[in-house]
């Protein structure tokens, strides 16, 4: 895979800080032992069902009837921590909101009742976080990849794809793109798809958030087009 920093860049984007009044820590995250904390939106996630290493082995195995399949997540190299899983996640927000917390490398899919779907994340690195609120714009399967061109200034080697990078297992974007938009223009962030496990958790985009290609398939198949995100600060 080409070692591009690539799936974002966020030039010029007006995020206003997401400041909620809601999402306090309640009597469920003594209970279950979570690490809580206010961090902006109340509980960083209380795991509801623990995930074995075989379940993890199953969860993320090979997508073989995909337009390209994709091979299986070698999970030894992904902390478990970072498995999809339910948790209690108290939220006023509506079920399907997409809730991205860059401090602890999750993003939160809310299912209503106290609880989300939690997928372990890649984020942006130092320089390129940003916070506020966004909606999906467009999604895409197997997208073409243009590198923008303050990308192309900071990595010249990307100007080969200056016209498109074909779909692909290299292509950065992978299998499944949310791409983020505030009040009808593309922000140039996105939520896309990797196969890298030992991207995540780690500060590694250009503003963009990654998950893995299963996880994204997950994601991208509950999600339709204008579902709110929610991206808090780091």
């Amino acid at each position: 895979m080409p070692n591009f920093q690539i799936n974002a860049i966020g030039a010029g984007i007006s995020a206003s800080p997401y400041n909620p009044t809601w999402g306090l820590l309640d009597r469920r995250a003594f209970l279950c032992g979570a690490a809580a904390g206010l961090g902006g939106l109340g509980l960083t996630g209380c795991a509801t069902d623990g995930i074995s290493f075989a379940e993890a082995q199953k969860m993320y195995g090979a997508l073989a009837d995909e337009k390209f399949p994709v091979p299986a997540v070698d999970v030894s190299k992904l902390d478990p921590k970072y498995y999809r899983r339910t948790v209690s996640y108290d939220s006023k927000e509506t079920k399907g909101t997409i809730i991205v917390d860059p401090a602890h490398y999750y993003v939160y899919r809310i299912e209503g009742d106290g609880a989300a779907t939690r997928y372990g994340a890649n984020v942006g690195r130092a320089g390129f976080l940003w916070s506020g609120e966004a909606y999906v714009g467009r999604k895409s399967e197997w997208p073409v990849w243009t590198p923008p061109p303050e990308m192309i200034k900071r990595q010249p080697e990307a100007a080969k794809y200056a016209h498109g990078m074909a779909p692909g297992l290299d292509n950065p974007l992978g299998a499944r793109t949310l791409h983020l938009y505030q009040n009808g223009v593309y922000t140039l962030y996105t939520i896309y798809s990797t196969r890298d496990p030992e991207t995540i958790g780690t500060n590694l985009t250009s503003g963009c958030t990654g998950l893995l290609t299963q996880d994204m398939v997950d994601l991208y198949a509950n999600t339709p087009v204008k579902t709110k995100v929610i991206v808090l600060p780091a």
